[in-house]
């Protein structure tokens, strides 16, 4: 194939080529192979450019650039003066959505990289409609994510109907073969304890210790429990032959981030075609179990009220390397006048050391660092800060030093009045 150079000019430029598979298929996958051949082809007919880079994403949705590891490398390679022009096949290759195209090749064109779209035959330097055809290239794209996102629900909904499985399989007490999960007999023992545990009484916190202690191991074979994953287990439908479909949602095509269904999505719920580990009616008298507790924590914690949040919780690091959790330390008659504390995660899904030695548990790795006040990080931090405060100079000298670096210099400021130019010229 012969591709031109735009305006007959034989530049020698530096070229880095952007290429994306969709999915993880192999066909698809194996789809790549051509695309390189493809812009093989296109660097012999133009011995004038040389090749920099190839930057390839495999195996990721095209909707977002966030999620593409290379494309952001390319990007940050632009930045660099690495190369002056971008090689790519077609727009819904770049990108899937209009704002992040016109975005990135506007960025691009600033600092002086332009980008071929091969197939769509754009060039965003020299066409005075380079832009116009881009955006609707860019919107056409776009639109056809948004179909193919709608064929993908609707033909979920077939499968979900069917039965069939989604995820990695990695459940406890099942394997998955093919498509099919088979029950695994030794981690199935596991599932029975906890329930049967349960069911006689045993709080979430003390199946846990009981499974550390008895050496049962977690899904991905680790020998620490943690109470909230005994109770992940209790809640599972699916150990009672029953699979919940959506129980997670994907809200925006675009940025492919699911959210937890709090019902704003209808439910499928079916019947397996895998076999159960527990009867029904044990899961059912569990769920109950489980939702009276519910009641009471909910009373406890006012309703549901949730503890604002905390600077602390972002800034404490534990010397074990985990952060901390922030939980009612006091709390008045009326409700009005609370006190925090906070814990480190690593102890408060484990237990601490204490906890852990009292009960007879393996204590490597096991956390020490004591729970502490909110009112004392409060007074701590008030008196590092009286510390700094007494060399109030020298720390006002620091920070008109930060400001005067951030100001923004004449070539900016002359930079952004040729933007506004080009905006008012846009508008008339």
């Amino acid at each position: 194939m012969m591709v031109n150079c735009h305006r007959g000019e034989k530049m020698k430029r530096k070229v880095a080529i952007y290429a994306r598979v969709s999915t993880e298929h192999e066909e698809q996958l194996s789809a790549l192979g051509y695309q390189v051949q493809y812009y093989d082809e296109i660097l012999k007919n133009h011995p004038e450019w040389e090749l920099y880079d190839r930057y390839i994403d495999e195996g990721i949705t095209g909707t977002s650039i966030n999620k593409r590891k290379n494309f952001l490398r390319m990007i940050q390679d632009a930045n660099n003066g690495c190369f002056d022009l971008i090689i790519t096949r077609e727009v819904s290759r770049f990108a899937r959505n209009t704002v992040d195209t016109l975005q990135e090749t506007r960025k691009l064109k600033k600092i002086g990289v332009e980008v071929y779209f091969t197939e769509d035959n754009i060039w965003t330097f020299n066409d005075e409609d380079g832009e116009l055809k881009l955006t609707i290239m860019a919107t056409l794209a776009q639109n056809e994510s948004k179909k193919t996102s709608q064929r993908v629900k609707a033909g979920q909904k077939i499968s979900f109907l069917n039965g069939v499985f989604y995820g990695t399989g990695n459940i406890l007490g099942y394997d998955r073969v093919g498509s099919d999960m088979i029950i695994n007999e030794e981690q199935a023992k596991t599932v029975r304890k906890i329930y049967d545990l349960f069911l006689n009484g045993s709080g979430s916190s003390e199946i846990k210790v009981y499974l550390e202690k008895n050496g049962h191991l977690t899904a991905t074979g680790l020998k620490k429990w943690d109470a909230s994953s005994v109770v992940r287990i209790l809640r599972n439908p699916f150990y009672s032959g029953t699979i919940v479909y959506r129980k997670s949602f994907i809200p925006d095509y675009l940025e492919q981030k699911a959210k937890i269904n709090k019902g704003e999505v209808e439910q499928i719920v079916v019947e397996g075609k895998h076999q159960p580990i527990v009867t029904k009616e044990e899961f059912q008298i569990v769920q109950k179990i489980l939702e009276s507790h519910s009641v009471v924590r909910e009373e406890k914690r006012g309703h549901g009220c949730a503890s604002p949040k905390s600077v602390w919780t972002r800034k404490l690091i534990c010397e074990c390397g985990s952060t901390f959790n922030k939980a009612t330390y006091y709390k008045n008659e009326n409700r009005d006048v609370w006190t925090y504390y906070f814990q480190c995660y690593n102890q408060k899904n484990h237990g601490s050391l204490n906890y852990r030695r009292k009960k007879g548990l393996d204590t490597t790795d096991a956390c020490a660092s004591p729970i502490i006040v909110e009112w004392k990080l409060k007074l701590m931090a008030n008196m590092i800060f009286d510390i700094i405060w007494n060399n109030k100079k020298k720390i006002i000298e620091i920070a008109n030093n930060i400001i005067e670096k951030t100001i923004q210099n004449d070539s900016i400021n002359q930079f952004m009045d040729e933007e506004i130019m080009e905006c008012e010229i846009r508008i008339n």
